[in-house]
């Protein structure tokens, strides 16, 4: 099980980067222009869009041994939109509010858009 750590005066307080990687996700799919979380297939080279309980899965969270996150996003976006406008709203958003929940600081958001699609 991997863990993101916070030490206080009070204590340590310890976060499983699941639980990080659901929150973040369920923040980036509130996002504009965001279809949804992609799941890739390395065996088949096939990118699948994932359904709402399984948001962790596009979404890698890693502690560095700074004490500082690096957050993976595999994305798939709404065609006819900028992906870059989609992507920097995407890590503002991000960042903020992952900060805010876990009082641990992000060093890094990568986004890797993985597929467009057409949304009615």
């Amino acid at each position: 099980m991997k863990n993101s750590a916070l030490n206080t005066h009070m204590g340590s307080i310890t976060v499983d980067n699941d639980v990080i990687a659901q929150f973040a996700g369920s923040v980036a799919i509130e996002c504009f222009g965001i279809v949804g979380m992609a799941g890739f297939n390395v065996r088949d080279g096939l990118v699948r869009l994932l359904k709402k309980e399984n948001l962790r899965r596009g979404i890698n969270v890693t502690l560095r041994n700074n004490h500082k996150l690096v957050l993976d996003f595999h994305i798939i976006v709404a065609y006819g939109v900028s992906i870059n406008a989609v992507c920097e709203n995407l890590m503002e958003n991000v960042k903020y509010r992952v900060e805010e929940f876990t009082g641990l600081e992000i060093e890094k958001i990568n986004v890797y858009v993985e597929g467009v699609k057409v949304i009615d």
